[in-house]
């Protein structure tokens, strides 16, 4: 057989069925589902008299439209958001699918949720119909989003009709400065690969700077990469991640965690494997970076100027700019560097988890959020929100002037009552910025966790490596 990539071994060892020249019946080894995108398809299913295929390899989450509010029980307010709430709680009592509801104690975000519990496992296919699935990748899991008539297909039958996409390699070397993480990382990438750079393609990221990054870094490198168009993304899985599975998975024991510890070994890319596209980066080339328009691609380190649209040769970049500049009221050739703030949001799949937490306490320990900044943090899950409890983080935040939150999506769409209103300008931990992503005319600047944290206590965009920082007790 010839070489393949991870990949490749992965779709092939998934494929149930041969369609076509460009597609293949793929199986998928667990789908999650949220409550905005799954009543469409419980509908068609009980239109058809269908019932779900396997249930126990399906997994709910109530998530985009829970309000955050530091109360309990917590009630949904709004009427259409309510309902898709309840829709979702039936339809998974209907058919005996496992259901993280509005008030479990361990409802999150499910990109957070589902691989806290061990759910997410090396070489395993996972699907949602939320674009943010590819932050599986970080275990060695293909995952990827799905639309809504694909989840009526997932739950009549387990599988999906699947065009393979053309494999991309990036790969990282060096060892990321002091003061930058993989928030920065992967908004460099997308800042020079561009928004469509990955479109079409799934991308494997090697080389010794991701080595070196932990699991939940991980997590975040991949869930961004569909900003840059992936269709998947991909890391080998290492000791590392097989630890931080086995530690969260008790049901693996005996020979099955012997034959899969085996197998997850195998979950490599052949040396002599071919890729449609590489890229190389250089992790000395990071610096803390942040969005100053409309795209996860419009980015500059925190030192650099805005690029002027005139300086722009390709007329859609320059036009996207203009509008771009327009819509965030800043102009080319400026600094974003000093840029007022009047929201702060930490929180989201990408930056929800507690190490983010922890990077945030560092920088904030022993300062106060800045007058007129309001400044919210929203765990991940119920399960981030009880750690950083117990580690003093939640008090520690409340006491520098933080609101602490309950988990879920929270601002990082707007789908909830979390929203801002119009030319509020946030400095957030989320993985979007497009217009109107944080509530109608409110402008979103994408930047890491210690970066927002800086923002905060400062109440302008911030260089987060020049304020000194604090180890958490």
């Amino acid at each position: 057989m010839s070489a393949r990539s991870l990949y490749r071994k992965l779709v092939d060892a998934h494929t149930v069925a041969r369609l076509d020249d460009q597609n293949v019946l793929l199986y998928a080894d667990l789908h999650l589902m949220n409550e905005y995108t799954s009543p469409q398809a419980f509908a068609g299913l009980h239109e058809q008299g269908r019932a779900v295929y396997a249930p126990e390899q399906n997994v709910a989450v109530v998530s985009h439209i829970i309000p955050t509010h530091p109360v309990r029980p917590r009630v949904i307010a709004d009427p259409a958001s309510a309902l898709q709430a309840s829709n979702l709680k039936r339809n998974c009592q209907r058919h005996g699918i496992p259901l993280f509801d509005t008030n479990d104690a361990l409802q999150g975000i499910e990109h957070v949720v589902a691989p806290e519990h061990g759910m997410i496992r090396p070489g395993m296919v996972v699907i949602c119909g939320d674009s943010h699935t590819t932050t599986y990748g970080a275990l060695g899991a293909l995952g990827f989003g799905i639309g809504t008539s694909d989840v009526e297909h997932v739950l009549a039958t387990q599988t999906l009709v699947y065009r393979p996409a053309e494999d991309m390699r990036i790969r990282v070397d060096g060892v990321l400065p002091l003061g930058t993480t993989a928030k920065d990382l992967i908004l460099m990438i997308i800042s020079r690969i561009g928004a469509q750079g990955a479109r079409g393609y799934a991308v494997e990221f090697c080389g010794p700077a991701i080595d070196a990054l932990s699991i939940e870094a991980r997590f975040t490198l991949c869930n961004m990469t569909v900003e840059a168009g992936a269709r998947g993304a991909l890391i080998a899985p290492d000791e590392r991640a097989i630890d931080y599975v086995l530690s969260r998975a008790p049901d693996i024991s005996g020979d099955m965690r012997r034959q899969a510890v085996a197998h997850w070994a195998t979950l490599a890319s052949d040396a002599d494997a071919p890729f449609d596209c590489e890229y190389r980066f250089d992790a000395a080339d990071v610096a803390p970076y942040v969005t100053w328009g409309t795209s996860p691609d419009q980015a500059i380190a925190i030192d650099g100027a805005i690029p002027s649209p005139d300086e722009l040769a390709d007329g859609v970049d320059k036009a996207s700019a203009l509008q771009a500049l327009r819509y965030t009221g800043l102009s080319g050739g400026m600094a974003v560097q000093g840029v007022p703030v009047q929201h702060v949001f930490i929180g989201s799949c990408t930056n929800g988890r507690i190490e983010d937490l922890r990077d945030v306490a560092r920088v904030v320990r022993g300062k106060r959020v800045a007058k007129g900044v309001r400044a919210m943090v929203v765990p991940g899950s119920g399960a981030v929100r009880a750690q950083a409890e117990q580690e003093g983080i939640a008090n520690l935040l409340i006491q520098a002037g933080f609101e602490w939150r309950q988990p879920g999506c929270s601002m990082c769409l707007a789908m909830n009552d979390d929203v801002l209103g119009p030319d509020q300008r946030c400095a957030s931990t989320t993985n979007r910025n497009f217009e109107g992503r944080q509530g109608r005319g409110a402008i979103t600047h994408l930047m890491s966790p210690a970066m927002a944290a800086a923002a905060a206590v400062t109440g302008v965009i911030t260089d987060v490596r020049h304020l000194s920082t604090q180890e958490i007790p």
